[in-house]
């Protein structure tokens, strides 16, 4: 399995204050290096517009819309060329463009490791993020610029969705969020991974992703997923999460099923993480979930 590294640093869905810089701050930190991958290009977002647009409620709909156009494309060359794509945001909305280049290559499912739901509805997100809405986005659910790609949406079906390690349901039900809650979308919440332990809980995960029918799968990390006491270096903090071991196992069982079509990175923010030992740290979960599969 060769990989590739595509760099994605748009903050569409969020804002600029870090987030852009993660694949420097991982290239730098040695990731390509890690897990023996080759360099497959950057695509530059287009420019971020702080303003929140009054038809869609979102910031930069346009944007996020053709940005998901060229990321796709810039994916899809390296499925083309057989190489398993490893794709570092940027924020949680570069999803669009990883789950619209495999839109058109069969039925695939997504693995959305992430400590929020990412179901917000624009009219509850307090700022039009996109990046708090991104599940909602892909699965179909929201203004359709951004849900109608192609006029192939959903990028995913709810029932081929596994979402893994969650942990802000009382603030998403504060908010007013949509509830992910009572749809086809399967959750295994952080409640859940302690009382199964990761092993368990990935490996059903992955099993439900690779039912008949399902071609594959794209794996989805957002960092904050992360317990909050080893990664503080994201902008939306919350007590408590995975432990390293728990992402790398997470990682191993998912890589390991032969089932992973590729995998995106997104929300670390180097600016928080002033000596880089938290980039070193995340290279090394990364590359040893990557590296060492586990076959069943």
């Amino acid at each position: 399995m060769v990989y590739a590294i595509v760099e994605a640093p748009s903050v569409l869905g969020l804002f600029p204050r870090g987030v852009e810089h993660l694949p420097e701050a991982l290239l730098g930190a040695g990731l390509a290096e890690a897990i023996g991958a080759r360099r497959a290009g950057r695509v530059e977002p287009p420019p971020y517009d702080p303003a929140r647009d009054p038809v869609t409620g979102l910031l930069n709909p346009t944007g996020l819309r053709d940005y998901a156009h060229d990321l796709a494309e810039a994916v899809s060359a390296v499925l083309d060329a057989g190489d398993l794509p490893v794709v570092l945001g940027g924020d949680c909305s570069i999803v669009l463009g990883s789950m619209l280049a495999l839109r058109g290559r069969g039925r695939h499912g997504l693995l959305f490791v992430d400590a929020h739901a990412d179901f917000y509805q624009p009219e509850a997100e307090p700022n039009g993020e996109a990046a708090s809405m991104d599940l909602a986005l892909v699965t179909g659910r929201g203004p359709r610029i951004v849900t109608d790609l192609d006029g192939r949406g959903p990028l995913v079906r709810d029932d081929d969705v596994v979402h893994l390690g969650r942990r802000d349901a009382q603030e998403a039900e504060e908010y007013g969020s949509r509830r992910i809650e009572g749809t086809p979308i399967r959750v295994i919440d952080l409640a859940e991974v302690r009382a199964r332990g990761m092993q368990r809980a990935a490996e059903d995960a992955v099993a439900h992703l690779t039912r008949d029918g399902i071609d594959g799968f794209w794996v989805h990390v957002d960092c904050d997923v992360l317990d909050d006491a080893v990664m503080p270096a994201v902008d939306y903090r919350m007590p408590g999460g995975l432990a390293w071991d728990e992402l790398e196992a997470a990682l191993r069982v998912a890589v390991g099923s032969g089932h992973a079509v590729g995998l995106e990175v997104t929300i670390f923010n180097p600016r928080l993480d002033d000596d880089g030992s938290i980039a070193r740290r995340l290279v090394g979960c990364v590359a040893a979930g990557l590296n060492h599969p586990t076959r069943g």
